[in-house]
Formats: structure tokens, C-alpha cells, sequence
């Protein structure tokens, strides 16, 4: 059973950092393309990064390009995403997904899931 763990959420001021990290068990790691999602309050949970299996290829949501960056290490199983410069807007549970090979920002094409995470950005 293939399992992700989010850690790393909490509160931060606008214009703080914080790192999300997402430690996958069980299946083969570097097979896997990983994306971020977030569902804000009230919202639908919408696309925020991707990453191939490999980490040759990234993609980044319109609203975070320039301020998140998506890596990951396979020694170590994890998947990370660094927040900075965040807004107000970027309050929301974040979640990370797995699927063979590739990301996509269609999140009924991933297979597993983590429960989530919170990021809380006062202004």
C-alpha cells in the first residue's frame, strides 16, 4: 500500500518561506511523476506544481510560478515544495499526489494521495 506523508505546513506572515515535504512508502519512488495540489477555504483543490520521475521536468501553476519551486530526492523517497514570498492567498491544505512517470495538473489521473497539510498565511 503506497503511502504519502505531508509535513512541514503551519502559519507564516506574508512574504515568509516555508517548505512542504512528502515522504512516499512502499512502491518505487523514482517512478513516479508527483504534483501539489491545494484546496483554500471554499475552494476546489487546484494544481500548484509538478515534477517527473526523473526531476528533468517541472511545472508550476500560473498563481506560484516564480515564488514555489518543486524538487525532489529519490535517495530519499521525498518530495518537496519550497514556498516563498506567500500571500494571503496561498492559505489552503496542500496535499501531494503520485502517478507513474509524469506529472499532470488533472488530479483525477494520480492514484495516490496524502492527507494533507496546512499552510496558514496571515497578512
Amino acid at each position: 500500500q503506497v503511502q504519502l506523508v505531508e509535513s512541514g505546513g503551519g502559519l507564516a506572515q506574508a512574504g515568509g518561506s516555508l517548505r512542504l515535504s512528502c515522504e512516499v512508502s512502499e512502491g518505487t519512488f523514482s517512478e513516479y511523476g508527483m504534483g501539489w495540489f491545494r484546496q483554500g477555504p471554499g475552494k476546489r483543490r487546484e494544481f500548484v506544481a509538478g515534477i517527473n520521475y526523473s526531476g528533468a521536468s517541472t511545472h508550476y501553476s500560473d498563481s506560484v510560478e516564480g515564488r514555489f519551486t518543486i524538487s525532489r530526492d529519490n535517495a530519499k523517497n521525498t518530495v518537496y515544495l519550497q514556498m516563498n514570498l506567500l500571500e494571503p492567498e496561498d492559505t489552503a491544505v496542500y496535499y501531494c499526489a503520485a502517478r507513474d512517470w509524469y506529472w499532470t495538473d488533472l488530479e483525477d489521473r494520480y492514484d495516490h494521495w496524502g492527507r494533507g497539510t496546512q499552510v496558514t498565511v496571515s497578512s
